[in-house]
């Protein structure tokens, strides 16, 4: 999940198809600019990278009506939970899989890997996504995605061999990723980025709830039919009823709008994007190699905020991962060693954690942003903008609840506790998990300029999915070696070795991006342009183009 992210550069709008119409680009001046965001007339990063279109268009998706506007978010939402579930409604199907294939007791790799190949496939899609949004738009990809996304499933559901459903899921997610990467560009082309943790929080619960609905639906599923192909039929079935509701969401993708309304310019499509700026996130091959593929790579190699961030991210979203496995193996277990809880039972628990966690992070995420948003606005008196960092102020807090709930998890998954300790804990967990996912994401969002920003969202969110498939692969060897106390201790220790990476960020991340090679070169490309100088000022606010980096 979204996706998603970028610092100054000032673009100004092009000829519009509408009768104001977008005029020719006023300057493209580039800059990290002064790391005091609270400026009156600053420009937030994420609202400067590609803004071809007048404030005043009314084709503009940031002047939608507000109607348009949620059926929009809703449909982004919709699309990207459903992904999500695609992914994990899987997992409560391990005896009947074991069954029909005869592979084995326990629970065998050949069934995790239907869940972490879903993952690993999704890992490639802040790679290529942005790429093919830059140059169809972010509409016909959700609408393409998502069935092509329905039809691997289907296959996996009709798959006569475990080789057969392998290939099937990973395709699956392949396929269906970028509406996970997606959605952080759509919420950020039509809601203000002096808002972004607060529209964040809604649109980051899309990948927990879907995850958590798989789990819950696929457990009812499996106890209503005893055929763990119902898990990838009911998966087709969702799709389509997403798909079909989703049919009338509207294009929001500014340097996409103009394109298709070219003829009213006298214009083909060819000949109006032969006079756009050439495309942020590369226009050859190598280019676009180079900023999601290599830069992305040396990233947290070269530069501290992002070698930080993704490390804090992928650490936490690989164990929020291998809950699918490790619960239902806890819960499972026959008394006297376990409470023998029923695939419905645990679907339930695992829901319920999931759900009710992310939604507190969530609330607590918006509300720390719009009372700081009302502080600084008391203090200045003009309309302000958070200095990114404060963005952090979630990850703070939940990280000491990561190491809460690993620590009670580890010491309450015991016959000696009852099994509501370690759901509850699990809980906990989610709401720390989510309340950093909230707040690094958005963090990036404005970090660096534009090419700089989604080299290193695609490094993050890669990086991550990519450990969080991994991780439940191991996860039931190390506890059977180490015991659930060990196992999840190890975690928790590793967690406080975390703690001081929010803080560090928001003391020393001002210096640390002023720095960065990123923001020194905004694009690496022809220009050249090196990012010096202020932050340029506007008279009205614009919309933002985000390439989303997943979400999970």
């Amino acid at each position: 999940m979204s996706i998603e992210m970028l610092a100054p550069i000032s673009f100004a709008a092009r000829p519009s198809p509408s009768e104001e119409g977008l005029k020719k680009p006023m300057e493209k001046s580039g800059v990290l600019g002064s790391i005091d965001d609270t400026q009156e007339g600053s420009m937030m990063a994420s609202e400067m990278l590609s803004h071809p279109m007048h404030p005043d268009d009314p084709l503009n998706p940031m002047n939608f009506p507000l109607h348009r506007k949620i059926f929009t978010s809703l449909t982004a939402w919709l699309f990207a939970a459903t992904v999500a579930f695609g992914a994990t409604c899987f997992t409560a199907s391990k005896a009947q899989f074991i069954q029909d294939f005869n592979i084995g007791n326990g629970i065998p790799l050949q069934f995790i890997a239907g869940l972490s190949l879903y993952l690993w496939g999704i890992a490639f899609a802040p790679i290529w996504t942005p790429h093919v949004a830059e140059r169809t738009g972010r509409s016909i990809i959700y609408l393409v995605a998502l069935p092509v996304c329905g039809l691997f499933i289907l296959g996996a559901g009709l798959s006569t061999t475990v080789a057969s459903v392998l290939v099937c899921r990973f395709s699956a997610g392949l396929t269906g990723g970028p509406c996970l990467v997606l959605i952080e560009g759509t919420f950020a082309d039509m809601w203000s980025a002096r808002t972004t943790n607060t529209y964040y929080a809604f649109l980051g619960t899309a990948a927990y709830f879907g995850a958590s609905l798989g789990p819950l639906s696929g457990g009812y599923l499996i106890k209503a039919t005893d055929n763990w192909r119902w898990t990838q039929y009911f998966s087709v079935i969702l799709i389509a009823v997403v798909w079909i509701f989703g049919l009338g969401q509207s294009e929001t993708y500014q340097r996409e709008i103009p394109r298709r309304h070219a003829h009213k310019q006298n214009k083909s499509r060819k000949e109006f994007c032969q006079t756009q700026d050439p495309a942020l996130s590369g226009v050859t091959i190598g280019e676009m190699l180079k900023i999601t593929v290599l830069d992305a790579f040396l990233g947290p190699f070269t530069d501290p905020v992002v070698a930080l961030s993704t490390l804090f991210l992928l650490f936490n979203f690989a164990v929020v991962f291998q809950w699918f496995i490790s619960v239902p193996a806890a819960l499972g277990t026959p008394p006297p060693m376990g409470p023998g809880y029923t695939i419905d039972q645990i679907g339930l628990a695992i829901g319920i954690t999931g759900m009710v966690g992310a939604t507190c992070a969530a609330l607590m995420s918006i509300t720390i942003e719009q009372v700081s948003l009302r502080v600084f606005k008391k203090k200045s008196r003009t309309p302000v903008s958070l200095p990114i960092e404060h963005r952090l102020v979630p990850a703070m807090i939940g990280q000491f609840f990561i190491t809460t709930a690993l620590f009670w998890i580890g010491a309450t998954v015991s016959p000696k506790f009852s099994p509501l300790a370690p759901i509850v804990g699990t809980a906990v967990y989610i709401f720390g998990n989510a309340s950093i996912i909230i707040s690094v994401i958005p963090y990036l969002f404005d970090a660096f300029p534009p090419a700089g920003t989604l080299s290193a969202l695609t490094s993050a969110a890669s990086a991550r999915i990519l450990f969080a498939s991994a991780m439940p692969m191991v996860i039931l060897y190390d506890i059977t070696a180490l015991t659930p106390l060990w196992a999840f201790g190890i975690f928790g220790f590793i967690s406080v070795a975390m703690w001081p990476i929010p803080f560090l960020l928001f003391r020393y991340g001002p210096t640390w991006r002023a720095h960065s090679r990123y923001t020194k070169v905004i694009t690496g490309m022809d220009d050249g342009m090196e990012t010096r100088g202020k932050v340029p000022s506007r008279d009205s606010e614009t919309t933002a183009y985000k390439i989303g980096a997943m979400g999970a």
